[in-house]
Parts: structure tokens; sequence; C-alpha cells
């Protein structure tokens, strides 16, 4: 039997399921401590999803079971939760349009909390009032390490990247992936396309540094940092700051300062948890705030 909690979020009335779920088991995570975080966490978070459509992984049994990453937004969703539709290019279910969720408010987090939604993923564009695409206004190197190099290289990567942008005028802002590797986010006011932007950085790197690979196949990766510049293609997304991942306790993707990235020696050092970002927002505040905010 399915358990229902009925609460009020803003002025919206949502229904909360099997509270009592646990979706972490290594850390014993409960769907209502991934609710309770994201609660928590929307002053900082929401700013970075208005107006950019959603992709969401959802793990209803927790993130040892079947997961499905879910564009479309689901038939059973409450009209009040903005929708646009949008041209889905090279769409697996051969769709030519996507419905797509749009979170604006802690009452659409709050509801894709509470089905499981642990990884929130979004583009580096918005949607305008008007529900049509506007150009990006952020750039994202995507840095993956291969192994054996862990996110100790890739910070290494970050450092020389964040001088090649200033160099070219342009500020930028770490974060971990929240996973094994780490992002760094560029905001963009520039006519030029951020893809042929980022596609010319990383090939530039790649043939000044023998530890850097700008090639996506497997085969070229081992021991060197892979620059995922295709992440700015507006068919793409990435995770967003501040997004639990589904590992195997609730880690989250954290912007960092950049004194961290610079005294990095130790991939363990560069790992956070849901409790350890809710105490270093508290301290800092949004690291991300001038990113596409």
């Amino acid at each position: 039997m399915t358990s229902k909690v009925r609460v009020k979020v803003g002025s919206r009335q949502l229904a909360l399921t099997n509270l009592d779920k646990v979706l972490y088991p290594d850390a014993a995570y409960t769907k209502a401590e991934v609710i309770d975080y994201y609660t928590r966490i929307s002053p900082v978070l929401l700013p970075h999803l208005r107006g950019r459509p959603l992709t969401v992984k959802r793990y209803p049994d927790g993130v040892d079971g079947q997961f499905f990453f879910e564009k479309n937004i689901p038939a059973h969703t409450p009209e009040w939760v903005r929708a646009v539709r949008l041209p889905a290019p090279g769409s697996t279910k051969n769709r030519e349009e996507i419905d797509f969720a749009v979170v604006d408010d802690l009452p659409t987090l709050v509801y894709y909390a509470n089905l499981a939604a642990l990884e929130i993923h979004v583009p580096m564009w918005r949607v305008g009032e008007d529900g049509k695409p506007v150009p990006p206004d952020t750039l994202v190197f995507d840095l993956d390490p291969g192994a054996p190099a862990t996110i100790v290289e890739c910070c290494r990567v970050a450092l020389l990247l964040r001088e090649a942008l200033k160099d070219d005028g342009l500020e930028s802002f770490p974060k971990t992936s929240g996973n094994k590797g780490m992002q760094l986010y560029v905001p963009w006011d520039r006519d030029a396309g951020t893809a042929e932007y980022a596609k010319a950085l990383a090939r530039r790197m790649e043939s000044e540094h023998s530890f850097v690979t700008s090639v996506m196949a497997k085969k070229a990766r081992p021991g060197k940092v892979f620059i995922d510049w295709s992440q700015n293609n507006p068919a793409k997304t990435t995770v967003a700051p501040y997004s639990l991942r589904a590992n195997r306790v609730p880690t989250v993707s954290t912007p960092l300062l950049w004194e961290e990235v610079e005294d990095c020696d130790s991939p363990d050092r560069l790992v956070f948890t849901a409790d350890d970002v809710l105490e270093r927002v508290a301290e800092h505040g949004d690291l991300f705030s001038p990113v596409g905010a």
C-alpha cells in the first residue's frame, strides 16, 4: 500500500508518497531526505533552473534499481507546472516535438523530487516568456578523467582553461560533477557560437598538453583528461549545480572555490554530500551566482 502525505508548498497542494523509502541504501538516505535537501537548497538551485527545459534521471526504486531519463512531461503532471513544447531533433522515440517541464518554482522542484528524480539536467540556454529558445547564456567544459587520471588531473586542466579564458576576457567557475569529473562554466554574452569556441579551445589545449584530449573515443582517453566541448550542443544537457547524483551515497554536483581547485591533491578532497553542500552554502552562499542566474 502506498503511503501518502498531503502538504502545502507555497500556494500548491502536493501529495508526497513513500517518504520512508530508502533511495540511497549505503547512507540509509530516504525519499523524505531527498525532498528535504531539494527544499533547503532551492534558494540557490532554482536560479540555475528557471527557464531551462528539464531532463531528469528518475530512480523510483533507489540507486540500486532501474532508472530512466525523462524529458517529456509525465501525463499526470499538475497543470500548474510550466511546460514548453520544443523541437526534438534526434529523439530516440521519433518525436518531432517534446513537452518539457521548466522548474521555475519550489512546488515544481518538490513535485519532481517526489518522483525520485534524483538527478537534474539542463541545457546551457533558456526559453523566453513566449516559450521560444533564446541564445545560450552559458558555455561549459565537461572534464572527464580517463583512469588512472582522476579529478586531481581535471583540476590541473581547469586551471589551464581558466588562464586561457581569462586571456580572452572570460571569467570561469568550477564545480564537481558529483561523480568522478568536473565542469567549468563560463557566462556567455557574445555573438559567437559557444560550441565553436569551446571546440577550438579544447583542440588548442590538446595540442599544447600531452595529458589532454578533445577526442571522445575511449581508446584516446586512458591517463588523460577529456575536455568535452560538445556539451554546448543545444540538444545536450549537463547536470545542474547542486543536483544530487545517483551514487552509493548522496553526492552533489558542487560549486567550488578556485582555491580548492588549486590545492586539490586527492580525489577525496572534492567529494561532497548533500549535508556537506548545505553547510557550504550556509558559509559561502551561491558560488555560481554569476553563472546564468
